[in-house]
């Protein structure tokens, strides 16, 4: 018996969603970040305003003093929807587990020398409080940005910053030293040279402009803070005692560089849509960054010493020169 096997080939009625369609100006297909980003925004049948805010709707465009023609201008260039963010982070905790694994296999924690070890956990430890902090940052960005194009990159940056403060616990935990972890959390609480940062990091979630508080966070603060810390201090404990806590702290600096690429386009992206909101983001971010000077200053000292002005000083030219980047200038 012949079988004749044929294929059909069959032509789509259409290549992608209406709405798309409308929007991109052709009938072409879409990649899935698109399709689970552009035009998805509640706009009309909220029903009723919410109690504790009913100046405003659910969704408002007021809730910010940025105004934008397009809010799906603001694009993430990582294009993460929700498929390609987990599949992304998956990738870096595999790397960073098999860091602490290899830690532990060879004994380097173990073998790390005790003054460095110390002074180490001091300054790396209480940032798992920035991070936690930063986590609800962001998630009041993601609960009241307007676009799903801004709001959903807010919301997988938050669940990021879990990631950071749990991989900063298991610093701590890497040295079998939970003494350092009680004594960070006091440090957080109590210590003169966290006070500033805490401030910070509290004085934020009374913030109400969901922009401003993106821009104080993600750009002002973690601006400095990555660098000053995660590389810049990475970079002394290696000249000095090895590299152990570079290869702990990899996931941070993995983040932080491609979350930059992020937050620098999205900056671009509103301070080209019009002056009012160039004006804007250069008042914020002068403000934003001063007030993140000051709260990183003592710590710069903790680590640094004496060369903390000469570190600060660098890392506030770059941040400078991201803004200038990004059409703002300061």
């Amino acid at each position: 018996m012949a079988i004749d096997l044929r294929t059909v080939s069959i032509t789509p009625l259409r290549q992608t969603f209406g709405h798309l369609a409308r929007r991109m100006g052709a009938d072409k297909p879409a990649s899935r970040y698109i399709e689970a980003t552009m035009d998805l925004q509640p706009v009309e049948n909220y029903h009723y305003r919410p109690t504790w805010a009913p100046q405003y709707d659910i969704f408002d465009t007021a809730r910010t003093r940025i105004a934008m023609g397009d809010w799906y201008a603001l694009k993430d260039p990582r294009q993460y929807y929700y498929g390609a963010w987990t599949l992304a982070r998956g990738r870096m905790q595999e790397i960073a587990e098999g860091d602490f694994d290899l830690v532990d296999e060879l004994g380097l924690a173990a073998a790390y020398p005790a003054a460095g070890r110390s002074a180490a956990l001091k300054v790396f430890l209480p940032l798992r409080h920035v991070a936690w902090g930063s986590n609800l940052n962001k998630a009041y960005v993601s609960s009241y940005g307007y676009g799903i194009a801004i709001s959903q990159a807010a919301c997988y940056a938050s669940m990021d910053q879990l990631g950071v403060a749990q991989y900063v616990t298991r610093l701590g935990m890497a040295f079998d030293d939970l003494d350092a972890l009680v004594e960070a959390k006091t440090a957080w609480l109590n210590g003169a040279e966290w006070q500033e940062l805490r401030r910070y990091v509290e004085d934020l979630m009374l913030e109400k402009d969901w922009y401003e508080v993106l821009v104080a966070q993600d750009f002002a603060l973690e601006g400095l803070l990555y660098p000053l810390l995660y590389e810049r201090y990475n970079e002394r404990l290696n000249a000095a005692y090895g590299p152990v806590f570079s290869m702990l702290t990899r996931f941070q600096r993995e983040w932080f560089g491609e979350t930059t690429k992020w937050m620098d386009s999205v900056l671009k992206a509103t301070a080209a849509d019009n002056a009012g909101n160039k004006a804007r983001l250069a008042a914020w971010i002068k403000h934003w960054r001063e007030r993140a000077v000051l709260a990183l200053k003592p710590v710069a000292v903790l680590a640094f010493g004496s060369d903390a002005d000469a570190v600060m000083d660098e890392l506030v030219l770059n941040l400078n020169a991201r803004a200038a980047k990004a059409g703002i200038a300061l």
